[in-house]
């Protein structure tokens, strides 16, 4: 039997909290608020709107805002545990998330090789900060999403390999309808139960290892 492979958001998901939010309520001025309610009510694309919220922010504070999440942020309670979970039960992991290479990378030091984490990018030579998107839409998604989830799991997943995806927000809601299974929190979670997805609520990432371990993916 094929492995499952599990696709993992990072932002709210992993972290807490959700890092770009924390970096905009610290070093962004109110515009961004705006923005970032046209995302939510899908009114704008994540595209569009991550994008405008960090062209509010001055290049020269890029040190000043790495070390602030090196600071703040927390790793969600049993992600390490779970990282060893994969490994030992030979399950690929894919962190896929709509966070910026400056902090997700630095916050996964250590857990996750950076060959496995796909992100969108930043450009800091311009005089405020301009976002790259490597990992955009395929010919089959019209959603102008950015990091685009489902695109990455048409990339990374065979076509018969049962998908597991781990997340919390509307970056992670069209990926969730490719899913085989989900592990949601928070408005992915809501989303979830208003579709009728097959889906399992998670607080922390033990749960999920418990949730694996009772669907039997993870047997060999």
């Amino acid at each position: 039997m094929n492995k499952p492979v599990i696709i993992c958001d990072f932002d709210g998901t992993i972290t807490n909290n959700d890092n770009i939010i924390a970096l905009m309520k610290k070093f962004a001025p109110s515009e961004w608020n705006s923005l970032k309610d046209d995302v939510l009510s899908q009114q704008i694309s994540v595209r569009d709107g991550v994008g405008k919220m960090f062209q509010l922010i001055p290049s020269e504070l890029k040190y000043e805002m790495i070390q602030y999440l090196l600071f703040t942020a927390q790793i969600r309670d049993g992600f390490r545990e779970f990282v060893q979970f994969t490994k030992e039960k030979d399950i690929p992991l894919y962190i896929v998330s709509g966070g910026i290479d400056f902090f997700v990378h630095p916050l996964l030091n250590g857990l996750v090789d950076h060959d496995r984490v796909y992100c969108n990018k930043a450009d800091f030579s311009g005089e405020t900060i301009e976002i790259l998107w490597p990992n955009s839409c395929d010919a089959h998604c019209s959603n102008d999403c950015g990091c685009c989830k489902p695109s990455l799991i048409r990339k990374l997943a065979d076509p018969h390999q049962e998908v597991i995806v781990i997340g919390d927000s509307v970056t992670d809601l069209e990926a969730s309808k490719l899913a085989d299974f989900v592990f949601a929190r928070d408005f992915l979670l809501e989303k979830c139960k208003s579709l009728e997805l097959p889906h399992q609520e998670f607080k922390t990432f033990f749960d999920v290892i418990e949730g694996m371990k009772e669907r039997q993916v993870a047997v060999s």
